[in-house]
């Protein structure tokens, strides 16, 4: 059968006009950066053969429902002294938050992501995502006050909390089941980026796979869906890692997954590791093969809340590809349809060409 001519599952199946990806970060109201001469193929989706957030959401309200990023003012427990000092290797929080130094109002926020993305798509419902550090490190009745300021928005049907896996204990997954209950869309999205425990204390995680495995099972108990964060590209691991990682996170059965080149960025350690030849980050052709490789191995029914993710271009070192969220985009799909795949095309594959390649080298310069 031809590419051209294959059919497709039909959970995988939804005019291209209706998609959106669902997510708004800040900086993305502005005109897509783009390559000398390159246009933005948006008439070619991937959600014809990836089972993306913005369809599911669509399917699940009946109309384009978009994440709202908001900025609490949090921090983390391995910055500031509980569990270490300096966060994460990779982690200056602004290239994914630039106006981090200046925090206003979640209802001023959402009033400000609500307007850029009913201008740019026409939607009209949202999620308020609580995206910068560790959005569940505070005493409960503080978190309940600020999601009840974003629940109290025109227009926002729920929310999605970022954090990490040793920072959700009962009470705060109580909080989010009770918002459930009263019907709202509720998401927890864990940073997690490996299952391997090398790997998160060579990047000072300050946690292991372990705590993340108790938070997600925690989390389902109470019937709350989760999000599980990967990273491609992480110092010292192989697409044999990442390929691990995605197996065992799927045992647990996590409802949406979301996937992120490791970009260097400034005013990290991970960006002296890069300038001294210690790192060398991904490829574009590396990372396109790598995120087709885990699509083909996600069952359908699990939701990609996202396959790239972009930094601020005055913090962004490298790869310098990642500036370009389309491009990638584009070639995720491009690569997907000339293999004549989909999401959970491959279930149970174990292994892939050049999996054992390094992809996040750590080398020491002669």
């Amino acid at each position: 059968m031809s590419i051209v001519e294959e059919k497709l599952p039909e959970s995988l199946s939804i005019a291209p006009s209706q998609v959106a990806y669902g997510e708004s970060l800040p900086g993305e109201s502005l005109p897509e950066k783009l390559l000398p001469g390159e246009r933005p193929e948006r008439q070619v989706t991937l959600a014809d053969r990836v089972h993306t957030f913005g369809q599911f959401m669509l399917h699940r309200h009946g109309q384009r429902v978009h994440k709202v990023a908001i900025n609490a003012g949090f921090t983390c427990p391995n910055r500031d002294g509980r569990k270490g000092r300096g966060g994460c290797t990779f982690c200056n929080n602004s290239s994914f938050n630039p106006s981090s130094r200046q925090i206003p109002p979640v209802a001023t926020q959402l009033e400000s992501g609500r307007r850029v993305i009913r201008k740019r798509t026409g939607a009209h419902r949202y999620l308020a995502y609580f995206q910068a550090y560790t959005n569940t490190y505070g005493d409960v009745e503080y978190l309940r006050s600020l999601y009840d300021q974003a629940l109290a928005e025109p227009d926002v049907i729920g929310i999605s909390v970022g954090t990490r896996p040793d920072c959700v204990p009962d009470t705060v997954l109580d909080l989010l089941a009770e918002y459930r209950d009263r019907g709202f869309e509720i998401w927890l999205e864990l940073g997690l980026q490996s299952c391997f425990d090398e790997t998160l204390r060579r990047v000072n995680r300050g946690h292991d796979f372990a705590e993340y495995r108790r938070a997600v099972r925690a989390a389902h108990a109470r019937r709350l869906p989760v999000c599980a964060h990967l990273i491609a590209g992480l110092p010292g691991e192989t697409g044999h890692h990442v390929l691990t990682t995605l197996e065992r996170v799927l045992e647990d059965d996590v409802a949406g997954l979301k996937l992120h080149p490791l970009h260097v960025v400034k005013g990290t350690l991970l960006a002296n590791q890069w300038r001294s030849g210690e790192y060398l980050p991904l490829t574009l052709a590396g990372y396109i093969d790598i995120v087709a490789d885990l699509v083909e191995r996600t069952p359908p029914q699990v939701v990609y809340h996202r396959l790239t993710g972009t930094a601020s271009a005055y913090l962004l070192l490298a790869p310098a590809w990642c500036a370009y969220k389309w491009r990638v985009l584009n070639g995720i799909e491009r690569e997907l349809r000339g293999r004549g795949s989909w999401q959970g095309a491959r279930l149970g594959a174990r292994e892939t060409i050049g999996s054992n390649t390094p992809i996040g080298i750590i080398t020491k310069r002669p």
